[in-house]
């Protein structure tokens, strides 16, 4: 039997000194966990538990290709983030075990609607228009925790057509790598494939068409792309 229309293509991500790609499934995200952030965002940062958001899996844009500036917004905000991708999957994962789920690390950049998000945080509506739209997620290609070991510390940082915007330390996480995932296995079923972009530092702020943002974690390289 026939498709009825032609089947989406699968989105994938490189993966690094390897001619294999990642397949993803899902994008979850880490709202506030960094407290910097936290505050700029007019939040308390204590350890309240974490809160999640979804992205699309074909939101993801190759590290060094340009990003369309989005419809609809007048306010396009950068947040740099590590990646985590998960090569096995499970449920209530204990935070002891949470770290063997992990395949390797990428750098991505959440971007941001913030003023649909703005308006949909006052409706008390979800974010999926300020957070969800075509190109939202650049993301470099996966370095296997094999070769980088399980990032906890490093910094990471943004800037904007050579001046700095953003610039934290992975050590500054309100909730670590090993304790989000076994915090979100709580609420998902996590499989193979999926992404976790896990917050982003202080200093998030506007782009415009012409902007040049070049981000970077330690042992993790460099990404790079350009408003058009």
């Amino acid at each position: 039997m026939a498709d009825a229309v032609p089947a989406p293509v699968p989105v994938s991500l490189p993966i690094a000194r390897s001619d294999d790609r990642f397949p993803v499934r899902r994008i979850y995200c880490v709202g506030r966990n960094y407290a910097a952030h936290a505050r700029e965002m007019g939040k308390d940062p204590d350890r309240e538990p974490p809160f999640f958001f979804m992205k699309p899996a074909d939101t993801l844009l190759p590290n060094g290709t340009d990003l369309p500036y989005p419809p609809a917004t007048s306010d396009l905000h950068h947040e740099i983030e590590l990646v985590v991708a998960l090569g096995k999957g499970g449920r209530d994962i204990p935070e002891a075990q949470a770290l063997n789920l992990v395949f390797g690390y990428a750098i991505g950049l959440d971007m941001t609607r913030r003023d649909l998000q703005g308006e949909a945080k006052a409706a008390g509506r979800p974010w999926e228009v300020g957070k969800a739209f075509d190109h939202s997620a650049p993301c470099t290609m996966i370095h296997r925790a094999e070769d980088t070991g399980h990032l906890a510390k490093g910094a990471i940082w943004l800037q904007v057509n050579g001046k700095e915007r953003q610039r934290g330390d992975l050590a500054d996480l309100i909730w670590s790598v090993p304790e989000t995932i076994s915090y979100l296995s709580r609420l998902f079923e996590l499989h193979p494939g999926d992404l976790i972009f896990t917050g982003t530092p202080a200093g998030v702020g506007a782009v415009v068409p012409g902007d040049e943002m070049v981000g970077g974690i330690d042992g993790l390289g460099e990404l790079r792309t350009r408003v058009v």
